[in-house]
This record gives C-alpha cells, structure tokens and sequence, in this order.
C-alpha cells in the first residue's frame, strides 16, 4: 500500500504528467467556453443590429405622392406604403354596417416650396381637388368613420395597393385643410 501511496502523491507533483493532462484538459474547457461565449455574445449583437435596421427602414418609410404610385405602377403592388393626397369629397361613400369607407384621393404635390408659392396647403388641396387630369387613387379602410373625413381633407393613408388598383388601408390620417392651413404634408419636409 505504501507504494501505491507514494504513486499518487507523485502523480500529484508539480511537472507531473497526470498535472499537465488535468491543466490541459481545464484550459481546453475553458477555451471551449471562451468560444461559445464568444460566438453567442456574436449572434445577440447580429440579432440587436438586424432588429435596429429594420425598425429604422420602417420608421423611414415615406410618403409617396399618388402620382409616383400610378407611375411606378406593378412595382409597387404588395408593399407596405404610406400615400398622401387630397379628397374628393363627392367619392366618399361610407357603409356603417360593415364600416366600409370608399373615397377616391387625388394627386397633391410634396415639395413644401411648390405647396407655398401656390398659396399655402388649403389652396394646394382645392385646386388638385378641381383639376380633372390630376392622377387619382381608390381607397378601402374598414373602420369607423372619422370626423375630418370631408371635401378637401388631406388624406395620408398606410397600407398596400392591390392587384385591382385600390389601395386598401389599414390607417388613415387625416387633416382638415382649414385647420392646418400653415402645416405641410411631412412626406414634403422628408422628400
């Protein structure tokens, strides 16, 4: 027994085999450690970047004048957007049962200088309103109906345009002309 005593302790020696063994085998535990650390800690940061990009592309989104819709046409089928313009009050047609609300939007310009020279938002609104050839957009929203929906209201709307040429609305924003008559549309300020 003696002896089998002696071959422990030895083996237990500083510079012993079995101590280099051990002190290898530890520092290859932690190295794999270190990685998977290291390669977790790699794909929260990857996972926090791809969540801030994306939310940031969603808060950039801008608004797009009716105009730029129609003329970019099939490209814009099935993608979220926001489209400002101007409505036509006789094309509101509201059904309280299934709170459907039609109305047709037509065309106002983005560029808050144009907006200015020609007299201010209110003004803009009633002559893109009166003017026959100025493009038009079909809007659904399903909702109740708000208050400012009216003749000449600026309309902004959130949602996706289908196949059929109707945009269909999830949000609607509106804004009555006579109220804000300083204000320009915000797609102008960020256009």
């Amino acid at each position: 027994m003696h002896l089998l005593e002696s071959l422990r302790f030895s083996s237990r020696l500083p510079g012993s085999r079995a101590e280099e063994k051990e002190m290898q085998e530890g520092m290859q535990a932690t190295g794999d450690g270190r990685a998977k650390f290291l390669i977790g800690g790699l794909l929260i940061v990857a996972a926090v970047i791809y969540l801030i990009a994306s939310s940031t592309q969603a808060a950039a989104q801008y608004y797009l004048t009716i105009g730029e819709v129609i003329a970019k046409g099939e490209s814009m089928r099935d993608r979220d957007l926001k489209v400002a313009g101007a409505v036509i009050g006789d094309s509101i047609e509201y059904d309280a049962q299934s709170l459907t609300l039609r109305f047709t939007m037509v065309n106002v310009p983005a560029d808050p200088e144009e907006i200015e020279a020609a007299g201010g938002l209110a003004e803009v609104l009633h002559r893109a309103v009166e003017d026959e050839s100025s493009s038009r957009l079909e809007v659904v929203y399903i909702g109740p109906m708000p208050d400012l929906m009216r003749h000449e209201a600026q309309a902004i709307v959130t949602g996706r345009l289908g196949e059929d040429g109707v945009f269909y609305a999830d949000e609607l924003l509106l804004k009555c002309p006579t109220r804000y008559e300083e204000e320009i549309p915000l797609q102008a300020q960020e256009g």
